[in-house]
């Protein structure tokens, strides 16, 4: 396997296990208000008293160019908000497993042909090699989908831009904060037209949202607060086309402390190859001897085939103590968006992005006004009620299934039920909880309650 080098990843908590060396970019702390070093809820004024903005539309950059980043500019540009969308790299292939929702298909709109494969079957394989295959209760129109990030990511911001965002290809470096609450922040950032070096310039906003991920260097601007993070490594195998059609319509999960003492590995299908990883919150320095055990768990398998690409990357275990700080807001990745024990991501970082980018265009009307803290904050509360519950509840199941073999070997067990599997795939599928029988629920609690009591002894 080829060695992989892991860089320090600036803003986030370090287990005591680990010692990484921290790079500081951010603005001097002098500049930082009391609002900005609490958390606390703020009576602010109302968005309708805000001053009107004259001669111009409300102005807000948008930091990061992936789902969360591309979501929320469309949806700023389509509301009257002139906006700027930064990336600093337009062909970069994020690391991810890539599946998606099928509602995330539906409520973003998104074409048949940036999906590579329509996954009807997830197997998850035990500690002992048990399998179960999770399937039989989807219905003829549902699937999981499997995408590319590099695929997804450019149709989200060629979308934005088709909606009247400007992109911009540069690295955003520092921002300096207003002194009056209704004066310009000032972004500073490295542009990239055609110059290696990239070239130093800056750009006014009145509100900026921060969707560059979880190394996100707008969070560390406003002091937003660090927070766990797992380590993912994920293998790009070019196996060949016999083997590719073992995983036409099929993913697969393999849980033990083999493959990752608190998480799992995966092989994921795309157009030409599969996706091959596995990742570890407490045991970081040996995410290579894990991806090389998942990679003989799968075996024969993916033998022959060729890595075509290895890739890491961050993933947050809970959202950041501070995600709103005046008038900037943080989304997705940046915000810790990433559901604990199954890591998804991606449909929450785009709807994070839309939720956060339709608050301003409803606080602003439609750019026509100043913003405050209180218009972003209702993003944060239509967020907290709609998914903080499910958030909590996979933290939950973490804690009880992902830390010993023999209760990941009980999580393979209870996906035998036809309950269970109706239960998680209607969940993943349309972020809804499944309407069952009550007499099927309580064969299941009977039946889960069987299991932790032998898990236990």
């Amino acid at each position: 396997m080829a060695s992989i080098t892991f860089k320090s990843f600036i803003g986030l908590h370090q287990s005591s296990m680990e010692k990484h060396h921290h790079h500081s970019i951010t603005t001097p702390s002098k500049c930082l208000v009391p609002s900005q070093l609490h958390y606390r809820r703020l009576n602010v004024v109302a968005a309708k008293s805000s001053p009107t903005i004259t001669g111009r539309n409300l102005r807000v950059a948008v930091v990061g160019g992936g789902p969360a980043g591309g979501a929320a500019a469309e949806t700023l540009a389509k509301g009257g908000i002139e906006t700027y969308l930064y990336e600093r790299k337009l062909d970069n292939a994020k690391p991810c497993g890539g599946s998606i929702p099928l509602c995330m298909v539906e409520e973003f709109d998104l074409p048949m042909d940036i999906i590579d494969r329509r996954v009807t079957n997830l197997k998850i394989i035990s500690p002992s090699n048990v399998s179960v295959t999770i399937g039989k209760t989807l219905k003829p129109h549902e699937y999981i989908g499997m995408v590319r990030r590099e695929v997804l990511d450019t149709y989200l911001r060629d979308r934005a831009v088709a909606s009247g965002a400007t992109i911009i290809n540069g690295l955003f470096v520092k921002m300096d904060k207003p002194q009056d609450r209704n004066e310009p922040y000032v972004l500073h950032y490295n542009t990239y037209n055609g110059k290696p070096a990239g070239e130093r310039m800056s750009i006014e906003v009145d509100a900026v949202i921060g969707a560059d991920g979880a190394n996100s260097r707008v969070a560390k601007s406003i002091d937003a607060g660090d927070y766990e993070y797992l380590i993912a490594i994920q293998e790009r195998i070019k196996i060949p086309d016999n083997k590719m059609k073992y995983y036409e319509n099929l993913a697969e999960m393999y849980v033990g402390s083999d493959i990752s003492p608190d998480f799992y590995g995966w092989v994921y299908p795309k157009s030409d190859h599969v996706d091959v990883g596995t990742g570890t919150l407490r045991h970081k320095p040996d995410i290579e001897k894990l991806q090389l055990a998942t990679r003989l768990r799968v075996g024969e398998k993916i033998q022959g085939g060729k890595i075509i690409r290895v890739e890491a990357h961050p993933m947050p275990q809970h959202p950041r103590p501070r995600r709103v700080v005046e008038r900037v807001a943080l989304v997705g990745d940046a915000a810790g968006y990433v559901m604990k024990g199954s890591g998804e991501g991606i449909y929450f970082e785009a709807k994070s992005g839309r939720m956060c980018a339709e608050a301003i265009v409803e606080g602003s009307e439609n750019g026509r006004r100043m913003v405050n803290e209180r218009d972003l904050r209702r993003y944060l509360e239509k967020w907290d009620t709609k998914y903080g519950p499910t958030f909590k509840k996979m933290d939950m199941v973490d804690k009880v299934f992902y830390r010993s073999n023999m209760g990941k070997e009980v999580v393979v067990e209870l996906f035998r039920h036809e309950y269970a599997q109706k239960m998680i795939l209607e969940s993943y599928l349309y972020k809804t909880v499944a309407a069952v029988n009550p007499l099927e629920r309580l064969k299941f609690a009977v039946s889960s309650i069987g299991s932790l009591v032998r898990a236990n002894n």
